[in-house]
């Protein structure tokens, strides 16, 4: 199930990367957050790699787009 969940997050973030999308990192970084806790709680550990590979993509993301683009 952690693992299900930190591909789900990882295919939001993997979306935002098309270009004119990159708003949509504001959505998947909390959603990678609350799977990330979801993980944690079901001591998936590749379910919190992967969610935490999201929330970095995400975050990098934001940062070269300037937080919208």
């Amino acid at each position: 199930m952690g693992t299900f969940l930190g591909i789900i997050a990882l295919l939001i973030t993997l979306v935002a990367f098309i270009p004119l999308l990159g708003f949509l990192n504001w959505v998947a970084i909390p959603i990678s957050v609350i799977f990330l806790i979801i993980c944690a709680i079901l001591k998936s550990d590749n379910g919190k790699t992967l969610c935490i590979v999201s929330i970095v993509l995400g975050i990098l993301r934001l940062m070269l787009g300037g937080g919208i683009f």
